[in-house]
């Protein structure tokens, strides 16, 4: 797409007088994804509670990369990344369309880095899990933007701001992961609900941040203590917080949805801005 088409683009995205909120969701095991239960049951209430976004655009704790990339193709492929579950699971299909007009206005919207147009990845499942509940006739274009898993937290939240635009052009920005996520530590005795004391005590430290608004400390998380560490051994499911956070306005308020541990080590913990 050359300047002048690109130019024609974003003169046909609709600026809303509705501004688009912005999560982030605790996706969880997959198998959310074909489950009819208290999580899957709030992802598809928030949808009806919302207007329908002219696309959806997920930054998924899945799509670690060397750079930063967002799908560009007509039809993204549902990706089955992961193993052990039930043959349901694979036999999933989620036919969302791309949007290729959107991922290129984004890779003019935002200056911070170079933004790669990629036309291999899809949807992953912390992207499909999730929206297949919210919008399930698949009728809504679904990009995702990949992790840059080089660069340091305050890279992804400042990236986070510049895309602030998109939600005044009804653009639904999700961050896909979990506040608290450890596999190593999952206890098989809590799968279906309940959380160690820890875990429990680290997030409602990160929700008391996020009600305060101190993004610094968030993005700081290793000076939380051990706690801190034990919920976040490694950073892939927290960065699409920061995502969240880097796009929340001064005169916007976070909310708490699906406020449950898992397993032991989990939380579903999710956020809605705006």
């Amino acid at each position: 797409m050359n300047s002048s088409s690109f130019r024609a683009f974003a003169q046909r995205l609709k600026t809303e007088a509705y501004v688009m909120p912005v999560l982030f969701i605790g996706h969880g095991s997959p198998m959310n994804g074909i489950e009819d239960n208290r999580f899957s049951q709030q992802w598809a209430q928030l949808a009806r509670d919302i207007p329908t976004p002219s696309a959806v655009l997920c930054v998924s704790a899945h799509w670690l990369t060397r750079g930063t990339h967002i799908t560009a193709m007509e039809q993204p492929r549902t990706i089955h990344d992961f193993g052990g579950f039930p043959r349901a699971l694979f036999d999933v299909e989620y036919p969302a369309p791309g949007n290729p007009a959107l991922a290129q206005a984004v890779t003019e919207l935002v200056k911070k880095t170079p933004v790669g147009l990629d036309h291999e990845w899809g949807l992953d499942h912390g992207t499909w899990t999730v929206v297949r509940h919210m919008f399930p006739e698949a009728n809504v274009p679904v990009l995702q933007l990949s992790l840059n898993y080089h660069q340091p937290l305050a890279y992804h939240y400042e990236l986070a701001k510049e895309l602030y635009a998109l939600r005044k052009k009804g653009v639904l920005i999700i961050g896909s992961g979990n506040m608290v996520h450890n596999l190593r530590l999952v206890s098989w005795e809590m799968i279906h609900g309940g959380g160690y004391d820890w875990a429990l005590h680290i997030n409602e430290t990160f929700k008391g941040l996020i009600r305060e608004r101190d993004h610094h400390a968030l993005i700081q998380y290793e000076k939380l203590g051990s706690e801190a560490q034990l919920a976040i051994p490694t950073p892939d499911h927290y960065l699409p917080l920061l995502y969240t956070l880097g796009l929340q306005q001064a005169d916007e308020e976070a909310t708490f949805f699906n406020d449950q541990a898992v397993g032991g080590s989990l939380t579903m913990t999710s956020v809605k801005i705006g």
